[in-house]
């Protein structure tokens, strides 16, 4: 089997053949390595790369399945991570010089989960600075969106959005506060899952804002997402905030189409005179798509959507300059910059903000509460405009509409669902006409209704070909 084949296997294709023995997990790791040795000096989407040990465990893995043991949904993909998760013996960075040598003496419960399932940990990717965004010169280097080098994959999953659209690895976990997931996920045209909070564990994942943090799976296919969820959710004694519903068998109804669901446009996302026309256009057409599926579409106001950015940042910023304080009165010159600035100016939010911005939370959710109760699907666009140029968001801010526009604005689409704690995804839903930059349409539903949502991912996914599209410099 050609190794550039592989490498473009879905994960749910490449554990089929390594069960079937059509190919070995050492060869899959080694084609995925081989290609990051020729592709990642340009986009810098890992970190760290484990290639002695990916290959050991792939060996190890090899000798089971000619056992007959070929078990776990995710056998011999090769997957990574962000950064941000704990791995025995390997480094986690957390995408900053103040985690310089933390070495951990176990795994995360995600990383223990994926192992569990028959994955390979290939490598930890690069990702903003302490998960926050906006890091303007990140120290072990710059990731590249392979759509257009000089435009960022986005924050805060920078390299696991980078590593799928590049095929360097099979599947990835990033993480997802606000939008950390599903924003590479649409920039760089792959899929980002946003779980239901509680859904996974957060145990062994570096906190950046503890009541909206979540483990997110990111892949090149639908399928491969509900593997992933499936293999890292559940109850976890080490974190007691999981949920302990049981787990459902998130790919067994994929296939099962829209066919009487209802969909609702969220009108105060979508009117908005700032969003890219491209990105508009897609939307409305993502909507026929589910028309012609057999799905009600309509148009649904949650009125608190459009402050969605402002009242994520008045709560995650400030919470997370709170578990950082020590860093900030210790070692505040080993932050980049911007990370410095943004805790910095978190840290003198006024308490009477907080607790408006933590109210109008419980106010969006029960606005979404009631939206659920009219539609299955609530859709959106993932992001307002194609990725901006690494130059746009390094720019000095000229006013106060600037720091609205580049600050809040784009927040307001991921963020309302890590308000509420709801799940969404973000899927390929087209591309710009000009810049030919990827589009992401966000699908969300109600708490523990992963499974409606990848059920509706699939069938968008099924009937388009975005999701098959490679970027210029992947090849």
């Amino acid at each position: 089997m050609a190794a550039q084949d592989i490498v473009f296997w879905s994960a749910a294709e490449t554990a089929a053949a390594v069960r079937s023995q059509q190919v070995s997990p050492v060869e899959v790791v080694q084609a995925y390595l081989d290609r990051i040795d020729r592709l990642d000096s340009k986009l810098n989407s890992y970190i760290t790369v484990c290639g002695e040990e990916a290959l050991a465990a792939a060996r190890e893995l090899e000798s089971s399945v000619h056992r007959g043991d070929t078990s776990g949904a995710l056998l011999g993909v090769p997957v990574a991570v962000k950064d941000q998760f704990w791995t025995k013996g390997i480094p986690t960075t957390n995408g900053s010089r103040v985690y310089e040598g933390f070495v951990t003496e176990e795994d995360s419960t995600v990383i223990e989960r994926i192992k569990g399932a028959g994955a390979v940990l290939i490598g930890k990717l690069n990702m903003a600075e302490l998960a926050m965004g906006g890091t303007q010169n990140p120290p072990y280097g710059t990731p590249r969106n392979p759509w257009d080098l000089e435009r960022t994959p986005g924050d805060s999953s920078s390299g696991s959005g980078v590593a799928l659209a590049a095929h360097l690895c099979a599947a990835s976990v990033g993480e997802d506060t606000g939008g950390s997931g599903r924003g590479p996920a649409a920039y760089c045209g792959v899929t980002g899952l946003r779980p239901t909070y509680t859904r996974v564990s957060r145990y062994g994942m570096t906190a950046m804002c503890w009541y909206m943090d979540a483990a997110a799976p990111m892949t090149k296919r639908v399928e491969d997402c509900a593997l992933v969820l499936g293999a890292i959710a559940g109850h976890d004694p080490r974190d007691p905030f999981t949920s302990r519903r049981p787990v459902p068998d998130y790919a067994a109804r994929l296939r099962d189409g829209v066919r009487g669901l209802r969909f609702g446009l969220i009108k105060e996302l979508h009117e908005s005179p700032d969003m890219h026309p491209d990105v508009k256009s897609a939307i409305e057409a993502s909507l026929e798509v589910f028309r012609e599926q057999g799905a009600e579409v309509r148009e649904i106001s949650i009125p608190l959507t459009a402050l969605g950015g402002p009242i994520f940042v008045g709560i995650a910023d400030t919470e997370g300059a709170g578990a950082r304080d020590e860093i900030l009165r210790t070692r505040p010159m080993d932050l980049d910059h911007a990370t410095r600035t943004r805790l910095q100016s978190a840290a003198l939010v006024p308490s009477k903000v907080f607790n408006r911005a933590t109210k109008a939370r419980v106010l969006l959710r029960r606005q979404f509460v009631d939206a659920f109760k009219e539609v299955d699907v609530l859709v959106s666009t993932t992001a307002p405009f194609p990725a901006p140029k690494h130059t746009t968001l390094t720019a000095s801010f000229e006013s106060a509409d600037a720091v609205r526009a580049r600050f809040f604005f784009r927040r307001s689409y991921p963020g309302c669902y890590a308000l509420t704690g709801m799940p969404a995804i973000s899927i390929p839903g087209g591309f710009t006409s000009q810049e030919r930059m990827p589009i992401g349409l966000q699908l969300g539903a109600g708490p523990f209704a992963e499974e409606t949502v990848l059920r509706a991912a699939q069938a968008y996914e099924s009937a388009t070909e975005w999701h098959l599209r490679r970027a210029p410099h992947a090849e």
